[in-house]
Protein backbone atom coordinates (compact mmCIF):
# COMPACT_ATOMS: atom_id res chain seq x y z
CA UNK A 1 0.00 0.00 0.00
CA UNK A 2 2.80 2.41 0.92
CA UNK A 3 4.61 1.61 -2.33
CA UNK A 4 1.50 2.43 -4.32
CA UNK A 5 1.31 5.76 -2.50
CA UNK A 6 4.97 6.51 -3.29
CA UNK A 7 4.39 5.75 -6.96
CA UNK A 8 1.28 7.96 -6.98
CA UNK A 9 3.11 10.89 -5.34
CA UNK A 10 6.06 10.54 -7.72
CA UNK A 11 3.71 10.40 -10.72
CA UNK A 12 1.86 13.49 -9.47
CA UNK A 13 5.15 15.37 -9.08
CA UNK A 14 6.27 14.43 -12.59
CA UNK A 15 2.88 15.45 -13.96
CA UNK A 16 3.30 18.95 -12.52
CA UNK A 17 1.08 18.70 -9.43
CA UNK A 18 1.26 21.70 -7.05
CA UNK A 19 4.19 21.59 -4.64
CA UNK A 20 1.89 21.64 -1.61
CA UNK A 21 0.10 18.49 -2.82
CA UNK A 22 3.38 16.64 -3.37
CA UNK A 23 4.72 17.63 0.05
CA UNK A 24 1.44 16.76 1.75
CA UNK A 25 1.38 13.34 0.08
CA UNK A 26 5.00 12.66 1.04
CA UNK A 27 4.36 13.70 4.66
CA UNK A 28 1.26 11.52 4.95
CA UNK A 29 3.05 8.51 3.46
CA UNK A 30 5.94 9.02 5.87
CA UNK A 31 3.72 9.12 8.93
CA UNK A 32 1.68 6.14 7.70
CA UNK A 33 4.84 4.10 7.28
CA UNK A 34 5.78 4.95 10.89
CA UNK A 35 2.27 4.04 12.18
CA UNK A 36 1.65 7.63 13.33
CA UNK A 37 -1.88 9.06 13.24
CA UNK A 38 -2.33 11.40 10.29
CA UNK A 39 -3.80 14.02 12.62
CA UNK A 40 -0.18 14.99 13.24
CA UNK A 41 -0.11 16.60 9.77
CA UNK A 42 -2.93 18.99 10.69
CA UNK A 43 -1.25 19.71 14.02
CA UNK A 44 2.03 20.57 12.29
CA UNK A 45 0.29 22.82 9.76
CA UNK A 46 -1.49 24.63 12.59
CA UNK A 47 1.77 24.99 14.54
CA UNK A 48 2.97 27.88 12.38
CA UNK A 49 0.04 29.97 13.70
CA UNK A 50 1.95 30.25 16.99
CA UNK A 51 4.88 31.97 15.24
CA UNK A 52 4.77 35.68 16.20
CA UNK A 53 6.82 36.71 13.15
CA UNK A 54 4.29 35.18 10.78
CA UNK A 55 2.15 38.32 10.66
CA UNK A 56 5.07 40.23 9.10
CA UNK A 57 4.88 38.19 5.88
CA UNK A 58 1.41 39.28 4.69
CA UNK A 59 1.92 42.89 5.80
CA UNK A 60 5.27 43.37 4.04
CA UNK A 61 3.95 41.54 0.97
CA UNK A 62 0.88 43.78 0.82
CA UNK A 63 3.07 46.89 1.13
CA UNK A 64 5.24 45.61 -1.71
CA UNK A 65 2.24 45.04 -3.97
CA UNK A 66 0.99 48.57 -3.30
CA UNK A 67 4.39 50.07 -4.13
CA UNK A 68 4.64 48.03 -7.34
CA UNK A 69 1.25 49.39 -8.49
CA UNK A 70 2.24 53.02 -7.88
CA UNK A 71 4.78 55.37 -9.49
CA UNK A 72 7.32 54.68 -6.74
CA UNK A 73 9.79 53.15 -9.19
CA UNK A 74 9.77 56.29 -11.37
CA UNK A 75 10.28 58.63 -8.42
CA UNK A 76 13.03 56.42 -7.01
CA UNK A 77 14.93 56.39 -10.32
CA UNK A 78 14.65 60.18 -10.68
CA UNK A 79 15.90 60.77 -7.15
CA UNK A 80 18.92 58.47 -7.31
CA UNK A 81 19.77 59.70 -10.82
CA UNK A 82 19.76 63.33 -9.69
CA UNK A 83 22.08 62.48 -6.77
CA UNK A 84 24.53 60.07 -8.41
CA UNK A 85 24.14 60.54 -12.15
CA UNK A 86 27.24 62.77 -12.27
CA UNK A 87 29.52 59.87 -11.29
CA UNK A 88 31.38 57.86 -13.97
CA UNK A 89 28.84 55.39 -15.45
CA UNK A 90 26.42 57.10 -13.06
CA UNK A 91 23.21 55.76 -14.57
CA UNK A 92 24.46 52.17 -14.28
CA UNK A 93 25.27 52.79 -10.61
CA UNK A 94 21.77 54.24 -10.23
CA UNK A 95 20.32 51.10 -11.83
CA UNK A 96 22.12 48.76 -9.42
CA UNK A 97 21.06 50.73 -6.33
CA UNK A 98 17.47 51.38 -7.38
CA UNK A 99 16.86 47.74 -8.37
CA UNK A 100 18.25 46.51 -5.04
CA UNK A 101 16.11 48.90 -3.00
CA UNK A 102 12.96 48.28 -5.04
CA UNK A 103 13.35 44.48 -4.83
CA UNK A 104 13.78 44.74 -1.07
CA UNK A 105 10.62 46.84 -0.75
CA UNK A 106 8.46 44.74 -3.07
CA UNK A 107 9.95 41.33 -2.23
CA UNK A 108 9.98 40.10 -5.84
CA UNK A 109 12.70 40.37 -8.47
CA UNK A 110 10.25 39.82 -11.33
CA UNK A 111 8.26 42.87 -10.23
CA UNK A 112 11.44 44.93 -10.33
CA UNK A 113 12.19 43.89 -13.93
CA UNK A 114 8.65 44.69 -15.04
CA UNK A 115 8.32 47.96 -13.09
CA UNK A 116 11.82 49.41 -13.60
CA UNK A 117 12.67 47.87 -16.96
CA UNK A 118 10.53 50.31 -18.93
CA UNK A 119 12.37 53.19 -17.22
CA UNK A 120 15.95 51.96 -17.01
CA UNK A 121 16.48 50.13 -20.29
CA UNK A 122 15.69 53.09 -22.61
CA UNK A 123 17.52 55.47 -20.27
CA UNK A 124 20.67 53.30 -20.22
CA UNK A 125 20.72 53.00 -24.01
CA UNK A 126 20.13 56.74 -24.42
CA UNK A 127 22.98 57.46 -21.99
CA UNK A 128 25.42 55.58 -24.23
CA UNK A 129 25.49 52.09 -22.70
CA UNK A 130 25.37 49.16 -25.12
CA UNK A 131 22.13 47.22 -25.49
CA UNK A 132 23.68 43.96 -24.27
CA UNK A 133 25.09 45.62 -21.14
CA UNK A 134 21.77 47.39 -20.47
CA UNK A 135 19.77 44.17 -20.82
CA UNK A 136 22.17 42.33 -18.54
CA UNK A 137 22.04 45.05 -15.88
CA UNK A 138 18.25 45.19 -15.70
CA UNK A 139 17.84 41.39 -15.78
CA UNK A 140 20.47 40.57 -13.15
CA UNK A 141 19.91 43.52 -10.79
CA UNK A 142 16.27 42.58 -10.27
CA UNK A 143 17.23 40.08 -7.55
CA UNK A 144 19.88 42.08 -5.67
CA UNK A 145 17.59 43.25 -2.86
CA UNK A 146 16.88 39.79 -1.42
CA UNK A 147 19.48 40.44 1.29
CA UNK A 148 18.12 43.86 2.28
CA UNK A 149 15.49 44.61 4.93
CA UNK A 150 12.51 44.03 4.78
CA UNK A 151 13.20 41.06 2.48
CA UNK A 152 10.38 38.50 2.80
CA UNK A 153 12.70 35.55 1.95
CA UNK A 154 15.01 36.56 4.82
CA UNK A 155 12.06 36.58 7.22
CA UNK A 156 10.89 33.19 5.91
CA UNK A 157 14.36 31.69 6.37
CA UNK A 158 14.44 32.97 9.95
CA UNK A 159 11.01 31.48 10.68
CA UNK A 160 11.99 28.06 9.31
CA UNK A 161 15.25 27.91 11.25
CA UNK A 162 13.60 29.06 14.47
CA UNK A 163 10.96 26.33 14.07
CA UNK A 164 13.71 23.73 13.62
CA UNK A 165 15.65 24.94 16.66
CA UNK A 166 19.01 23.75 15.29
CA UNK A 167 22.26 25.63 15.76
CA UNK A 168 23.02 28.89 17.54
CA UNK A 169 19.84 30.96 18.06
CA UNK A 170 19.45 34.37 16.43
CA UNK A 171 16.86 37.08 15.88
CA UNK A 172 15.39 38.32 12.61
CA UNK A 173 16.98 41.73 13.26
CA UNK A 174 20.40 40.04 13.38
CA UNK A 175 19.56 38.31 10.10
CA UNK A 176 18.70 41.68 8.54
CA UNK A 177 21.98 43.15 9.79
CA UNK A 178 23.90 40.18 8.39
CA UNK A 179 22.67 40.91 4.87
CA UNK A 180 24.00 44.48 4.71
CA UNK A 181 27.72 43.87 4.08
CA UNK A 182 27.21 40.99 1.59
CA UNK A 183 24.82 43.18 -0.40
CA UNK A 184 27.30 46.08 -0.34
CA UNK A 185 30.02 43.67 -1.49
CA UNK A 186 27.91 42.52 -4.45
CA UNK A 187 27.04 46.10 -5.39
CA UNK A 188 30.68 47.17 -5.08
CA UNK A 189 31.84 44.34 -7.34
CA UNK A 190 29.23 45.21 -9.96
CA UNK A 191 29.99 48.93 -9.82
CA UNK A 192 33.75 48.33 -9.94
CA UNK A 193 33.42 46.06 -12.98
CA UNK A 194 31.14 48.61 -14.69
CA UNK A 195 33.63 51.43 -14.12
CA UNK A 196 36.45 49.29 -15.52
CA UNK A 197 34.36 48.27 -18.53
CA UNK A 198 33.62 51.91 -19.41
CA UNK A 199 36.99 53.32 -18.35
CA UNK A 200 37.49 54.87 -21.81
CA UNK A 201 34.93 57.57 -21.00
CA UNK A 202 32.58 56.51 -23.79
CA UNK A 203 29.57 57.08 -21.54
CA UNK A 204 29.01 60.78 -20.78
CA UNK A 205 28.21 61.94 -17.27
CA UNK A 206 25.04 63.72 -16.26
CA UNK A 207 25.89 67.16 -14.82
CA UNK A 208 24.92 67.62 -11.18
CA UNK A 209 22.18 70.22 -10.72
CA UNK A 210 20.65 71.29 -7.43
CA UNK A 211 17.30 72.19 -9.04
CA UNK A 212 16.97 68.60 -10.35
CA UNK A 213 17.81 67.23 -6.89
CA UNK A 214 15.25 69.55 -5.33
CA UNK A 215 12.51 68.47 -7.74
CA UNK A 216 13.29 64.79 -7.17
CA UNK A 217 13.25 65.25 -3.39
CA UNK A 218 9.90 67.02 -3.56
CA UNK A 219 8.43 64.29 -5.76
CA UNK A 220 9.63 61.52 -3.43
CA UNK A 221 8.92 63.41 -0.21
CA UNK A 222 6.39 60.88 1.08
CA UNK A 223 8.50 57.83 0.23
CA UNK A 224 11.79 59.07 1.64
CA UNK A 225 10.74 58.53 5.30
CA UNK A 226 9.79 54.88 4.64
CA UNK A 227 13.32 53.37 4.89
CA UNK A 228 13.97 55.51 7.95
CA UNK A 229 10.77 54.30 9.61
CA UNK A 230 11.41 50.63 8.82
CA UNK A 231 15.19 50.49 9.29
CA UNK A 232 15.33 52.95 12.17
CA UNK A 233 12.41 51.33 13.98
CA UNK A 234 13.79 47.81 13.65
CA UNK A 235 17.48 48.46 14.34
CA UNK A 236 16.79 50.80 17.24
CA UNK A 237 14.60 48.17 18.86
CA UNK A 238 11.62 50.53 18.93
CA UNK A 239 9.59 48.26 16.64
CA UNK A 240 9.33 44.50 16.63
CA UNK A 241 9.41 43.01 13.13
CA UNK A 242 5.63 42.51 13.09
CA UNK A 243 5.06 46.08 14.33
CA UNK A 244 7.38 47.46 11.66
CA UNK A 245 5.44 45.49 9.05
CA UNK A 246 2.15 46.95 10.26
CA UNK A 247 3.52 50.51 10.25
CA UNK A 248 4.94 49.95 6.75
CA UNK A 249 1.61 48.66 5.39
CA UNK A 250 -0.35 51.60 6.85
CA UNK A 251 2.21 54.20 5.80
CA UNK A 252 2.47 52.89 2.23
CA UNK A 253 -1.31 52.80 1.87
CA UNK A 254 -1.78 56.37 3.13
CA UNK A 255 1.11 57.68 1.01
CA UNK A 256 0.04 56.10 -2.28
CA UNK A 257 -3.73 56.50 -1.88
CA UNK A 258 -4.23 59.75 0.01
CA UNK A 259 -1.03 61.74 -0.58
CA UNK A 260 0.22 60.78 -4.05
CA UNK A 261 -3.16 59.50 -5.27
CA UNK A 262 -1.42 56.98 -7.53
CA UNK A 263 -3.89 54.30 -6.43
CA UNK A 264 -7.63 54.68 -6.03
CA UNK A 265 -9.34 53.37 -2.90
CA UNK A 266 -11.45 51.09 -5.11
CA UNK A 267 -8.24 49.34 -6.28
CA UNK A 268 -7.06 48.40 -2.78
CA UNK A 269 -9.26 45.28 -2.42
CA UNK A 270 -7.86 43.85 -5.67
CA UNK A 271 -4.27 44.60 -4.62
CA UNK A 272 -4.86 43.10 -1.17
CA UNK A 273 -6.42 39.96 -2.69
CA UNK A 274 -3.49 39.50 -5.09
CA UNK A 275 -1.02 39.90 -2.22
CA UNK A 276 -2.89 37.49 0.06
CA UNK A 277 -3.18 34.84 -2.65
CA UNK A 278 0.61 34.98 -2.87
CA UNK A 279 1.02 34.83 0.91
CA UNK A 280 -1.58 32.07 1.25
CA UNK A 281 0.36 29.89 -1.15
CA UNK A 282 3.60 30.50 0.77
CA UNK A 283 2.04 29.75 4.16
CA UNK A 284 0.29 26.61 2.96
CA UNK A 285 3.52 25.25 1.49
CA UNK A 286 5.39 26.28 4.66
CA UNK A 287 2.92 24.49 6.95
CA UNK A 288 2.98 21.28 4.93
CA UNK A 289 6.76 21.45 4.58
CA UNK A 290 7.12 21.72 8.37
CA UNK A 291 4.98 18.59 8.72
CA UNK A 292 7.19 16.77 6.21
CA UNK A 293 10.29 18.09 8.00
CA UNK A 294 8.98 16.71 11.29
CA UNK A 295 8.75 13.25 9.71
CA UNK A 296 12.30 13.58 8.31
CA UNK A 297 13.63 14.53 11.75
CA UNK A 298 11.78 11.62 13.40
CA UNK A 299 13.21 9.28 10.76
CA UNK A 300 16.71 10.74 11.41
CA UNK A 301 17.13 11.58 7.72
CA UNK A 302 19.17 14.80 8.32
CA UNK A 303 21.43 12.93 10.77
CA UNK A 304 22.03 10.11 8.28
CA UNK A 305 22.64 12.64 5.51
CA UNK A 306 25.24 14.40 7.66
CA UNK A 307 26.93 11.09 8.51
CA UNK A 308 27.03 10.19 4.81
CA UNK A 309 28.52 13.57 3.92
CA UNK A 310 31.09 13.30 6.71
CA UNK A 311 32.28 10.00 5.30
CA UNK A 312 32.75 11.52 1.83
CA UNK A 313 33.48 15.22 2.50
CA UNK A 314 36.40 15.96 4.76
CA UNK A 315 36.10 19.71 5.33
CA UNK A 316 33.69 22.60 5.56
CA UNK A 317 35.42 24.14 2.51
CA UNK A 318 34.42 21.22 0.27
CA UNK A 319 30.93 21.16 1.80
CA UNK A 320 30.39 24.85 1.05
CA UNK A 321 31.61 24.41 -2.53
CA UNK A 322 29.13 21.58 -3.15
CA UNK A 323 26.42 23.57 -1.37
CA UNK A 324 26.92 26.52 -3.73
CA UNK A 325 26.67 24.28 -6.79
CA UNK A 326 23.48 22.67 -5.43
CA UNK A 327 21.85 26.00 -4.52
CA UNK A 328 22.69 27.62 -7.86
CA UNK A 329 21.02 24.68 -9.62
CA UNK A 330 17.99 24.89 -7.33
CA UNK A 331 17.76 28.66 -7.78
CA UNK A 332 17.54 28.15 -11.53
CA UNK A 333 14.74 25.57 -11.20
CA UNK A 334 12.67 26.52 -8.14
CA UNK A 335 11.19 29.76 -6.87
CA UNK A 336 12.91 31.01 -3.74
CA UNK A 337 10.06 30.18 -1.35
CA UNK A 338 9.86 26.54 -2.48
CA UNK A 339 13.63 26.20 -2.27
CA UNK A 340 13.64 27.58 1.29
CA UNK A 341 10.93 25.32 2.71
CA UNK A 342 12.27 22.19 1.00
CA UNK A 343 16.03 22.54 1.38
CA UNK A 344 16.69 24.46 4.61
CA UNK A 345 15.52 21.61 6.90
CA UNK A 346 17.83 19.20 5.06
CA UNK A 347 20.86 21.48 4.73
CA UNK A 348 20.84 23.19 8.14
CA UNK A 349 21.77 20.15 10.31
CA UNK A 350 24.68 19.26 8.02
CA UNK A 351 25.89 22.88 7.88
CA UNK A 352 25.77 23.24 11.66
CA UNK A 353 27.67 19.94 11.91
CA UNK A 354 30.46 21.50 9.84
CA UNK A 355 30.55 24.51 12.16
CA UNK A 356 28.70 26.94 9.89
CA UNK A 357 26.61 29.55 11.70
CA UNK A 358 22.89 29.50 10.74
CA UNK A 359 23.04 33.23 9.92
CA UNK A 360 25.99 32.69 7.58
CA UNK A 361 24.15 29.77 5.97
CA UNK A 362 21.08 31.97 5.39
CA UNK A 363 23.12 34.65 3.63
CA UNK A 364 24.86 32.02 1.48
CA UNK A 365 21.48 30.49 0.64
CA UNK A 366 19.87 33.76 -0.46
CA UNK A 367 22.99 34.99 -2.27
CA UNK A 368 22.86 31.81 -4.34
CA UNK A 369 19.15 32.26 -4.98
CA UNK A 370 19.84 35.79 -6.25
CA UNK A 371 22.22 34.42 -8.87
CA UNK A 372 20.02 31.40 -9.58
CA UNK A 373 17.26 33.73 -10.77
CA UNK A 374 19.24 34.41 -13.95
CA UNK A 375 21.22 31.14 -14.22
CA UNK A 376 20.63 29.34 -17.56
CA UNK A 377 18.81 27.40 -18.73
CA UNK A 378 15.67 28.08 -16.66
CA UNK A 379 16.39 31.09 -14.44
CA UNK A 380 13.08 32.85 -13.82
CA UNK A 381 14.36 36.38 -14.50
CA UNK A 382 15.59 35.37 -17.95
CA UNK A 383 12.10 34.48 -19.08
CA UNK A 384 10.46 37.48 -17.37
CA UNK A 385 12.96 39.80 -19.09
CA UNK A 386 12.48 37.99 -22.41
CA UNK A 387 8.74 38.55 -22.20
CA UNK A 388 9.07 42.14 -20.94
CA UNK A 389 11.64 43.35 -23.47
CA UNK A 390 10.62 41.11 -26.39
CA UNK A 391 14.12 39.63 -26.67
CA UNK A 392 15.20 36.02 -27.34
CA UNK A 393 16.26 34.11 -24.24
CA UNK A 394 19.61 33.24 -25.85
CA UNK A 395 20.34 36.96 -26.22
CA UNK A 396 19.66 37.42 -22.52
CA UNK A 397 21.99 34.49 -21.71
CA UNK A 398 24.78 36.34 -23.50
CA UNK A 399 23.89 39.62 -21.78
CA UNK A 400 23.82 38.17 -18.27
CA UNK A 401 26.87 35.93 -18.13
CA UNK A 402 29.46 38.72 -17.39
CA UNK A 403 27.31 39.96 -14.50
CA UNK A 404 26.99 36.37 -13.31
CA UNK A 405 30.78 35.92 -13.24
CA UNK A 406 31.19 39.09 -11.17
CA UNK A 407 28.51 38.01 -8.69
CA UNK A 408 29.98 34.51 -8.44
CA UNK A 409 33.28 36.07 -7.33
CA UNK A 410 31.36 38.02 -4.67
CA UNK A 411 29.53 34.81 -3.70
CA UNK A 412 32.83 33.00 -3.11
CA UNK A 413 33.95 35.81 -0.81
CA UNK A 414 30.65 35.70 1.08
CA UNK A 415 30.88 31.91 1.36
CA UNK A 416 34.48 31.57 2.53
CA UNK A 417 34.82 34.79 4.51
CA UNK A 418 32.12 34.59 7.25
CA UNK A 419 33.13 38.06 8.43
CA UNK A 420 30.94 39.64 5.76
CA UNK A 421 27.85 37.93 7.20
CA UNK A 422 28.69 38.03 10.90
CA UNK A 423 30.67 41.25 11.46
CA UNK A 424 27.67 43.50 12.16
CA UNK A 425 25.95 40.79 14.18
CA UNK A 426 28.90 40.24 16.49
Amino acid sequence: MIWLGIVAVAAAALAGAPLVAVLMGAAMLGFLSADIDLAIVAIEVYRIVDTPLLVALPLFTYAGYVLSESRTSERLVNLVQSLFGWLPSGLAVVGFVVCAVFTALTGASGVTIVALGALLLPALKKAGFGERFSLGLVTTSGSLGLLLVPSVPLILYGIIVQQLGIGEPFTIVELFMAGILPLLLMLSCLVGWTLWLHRDGSVPRTPFAWPAVGRALVEARWELPLPLVVLGGIYSGYFAISEAAAVTAVYVTVAQVALYRDIRVAELPRIAIDAMVMVGGILLVLGVALAFTNFLVDAEVPQRLFEFMQSHIDSAVAFLLLLNVLLLALGAMLDIFSALVIMVPLILPAAVGYGIHPIHLGIIFLANMQIGYFTPPVGMNLFIASYRFKKPVLELYAACWPFMVVLLIALLLITYVPWFSLALVR
